[in-house]
């Protein structure tokens, strides 16, 4: 049985966890699956949106130590090493250039919130609970949780999160800004919004998208520079245009 589900419909392609009998826990062979699984959604040149989920009660209940992380008596450099090969195994979500959702249902701990953060939206489900849980089992928080957790509910938020180390509940995510949306129906959300950013013209879609993550690391000229750009490009769009003659009439 596949680990990681890839499916296809129109222009949306949706990535499931499926391991659910595990709460959907990340070892080797479920990572190596994801990224594979990234790697074709980023080959595909008909896919447009990106949904992220898991397999029955939980979206990713975080990783499964001994065979994510071996031996740990290794030397540091020998585990940093691994360690960022299994962030990769991820981190490819970030790198896409069209619109990606996360629709979580249920737990999203530890490795499992990381994959979710990678997403440009989160639609969380009323069980849904997000666990930088890192503290707790005297864990540094990796795999990028300091810097995507900072980036969507800023540096004290984050610092307080990471202290605790506790489960976050979905109506205190979405207040603090981790879930965009909190729905009943979290799955079926996020596909009506791919739906959506699908609608869209994609050229404009993918130039947003870069927009945002230039506003995240650099400053306004350098927003400014590839809005300008942008703008200009945008101009000559068959949208535009359809918009602009209305007011010619």
């Amino acid at each position: 049985m596949p680990l990681v589900l890839l499916e296809a419909d129109g222009p949306i392609r949706t990535i499931t966890l499926n391991a659910p009998d595990r709460l959907n826990a990340l070892d080797m062979p479920l990572l190596d699956e994801l990224r594979e699984a990234i790697a074709a959604v980023a080959a595909d040149p008909d896919a447009r949106a990106l949904v992220v989920t898991g397999e029955g009660k939980a979206f990713c209940s975080g990783a499964n130590v001994d065979s994510l992380f071996g031996d740990t008596s290794r030397p540091t450099e020998q585990l940093r090493e691994h360690l960022m090969h299994v962030y990769g195994s991820f981190l490819g979500l970030r790198g896409l250039t069209i619109p990606t959702l996360a629709a979580v249902q249920g737990a999203a701990v530890g490795a499992g919130l990381n994959i979710a953060l990678c997403c440009d939206v989160i639609i969380a489900g009323p069980l849904a609970g997000f666990g930088p849980t890192f503290s707790k089992i005297g864990l540094h928080p990796g795999g990028g949780c300091t810097w995507m957790l900072t980036q969507r509910i800023g540096l004290a938020n984050t610092a307080a999160a990471l202290y605790a180390g506790e489960i976050i509940e979905a109506e205190k995510a979405l207040r603090l800004g981790i879930a965009q949306e909190l729905v009943e129906e979290p799955k079926g959300r996020a596909r009506e919004l791919a739906e959506q950013y699908t609608s869209r013209n994609a050229d404009l879609m993918g130039d947003i998208k870069r927009s945002v993550q230039i506003a995240a690391t650099g400053d306004l000229n350098e927003s400014l520079d590839f809005e300008s750009w942008a703008q200009a490009e945008s101009l000559s769009s068959e949208e535009f245009a359809a918009f602009a003659a209305r007011f010619r009439r």
